[in-house]
């Protein structure tokens, strides 16, 4: 089974499947080679199994072109913006600055300086997903955690956010 080691300050042994399908092993420096084969050869059902998933996600969720993320990050410039003018005028609360990206982890985050950032890929979801990614976002400028006050906040704006975030898995 053929698989990149990257080495680091950490401590232990670590399997990653990347989107390309790369088997992925971090290991702490100076780790012998044939202890990291023995960690490979018993995990090998896991990495089975996560190199299946990765390769399905793939067929289903291709990766974007450059240019594709080019449109994207163009509409999402057209459409998010306004949608957090709207939301933080009802909400009260109003950020300093709002950034798109190209995030593929992330569809938003919120600075403590109370700057957005959203990912130009929520232009691939419905409409109802994205209002709730931003009215997430904005709860942060009042709340930076994920207490039960935060979601309270959430909720008072958006009864249905709970079905609204299913609508990104």
């Amino acid at each position: 089974m053929d698989y990149k080691i990257i080495y680091s300050k950490r401590r232990t042994l670590a399997l990653q499947i990347s989107q390309d399908c790369e088997i992925l092993i971090r290991a702490p420096f100076k780790t012998p080679k044939n202890i990291i084969d023995d960690f490979v050869i018993s995990h090998s059902e896991w990495i089975k199994t996560h190199l299946e998933r990765r390769k399905l996600l793939n067929e289903k969720y291709p990766p974007l072109s450059d240019d594709e993320i080019k449109h994207l990050k163009i509409k999402a410039m057209k459409t998010i913006p306004s949608r957090v003018e709207y939301f933080s005028k009802i909400m009260g609360v109003f950020p300093v600055g709002v950034s798109i990206n190209s995030a593929k982890k992330r569809f938003g985050s919120c600075s403590s300086r109370g700057r957005l950032n959203f990912s130009c890929r929520l232009m691939l979801y419905p409409d109802e997903a994205v209002d709730y990614v931003v009215v997430h976002e904005l709860a942060h400028l009042k709340h930076l955690d994920h207490s039960k006050s935060f979601w309270s906040f959430v909720e008072r704006f958006m009864p249905d956010y709970r079905e609204r975030k299913n609508l990104l898995k």
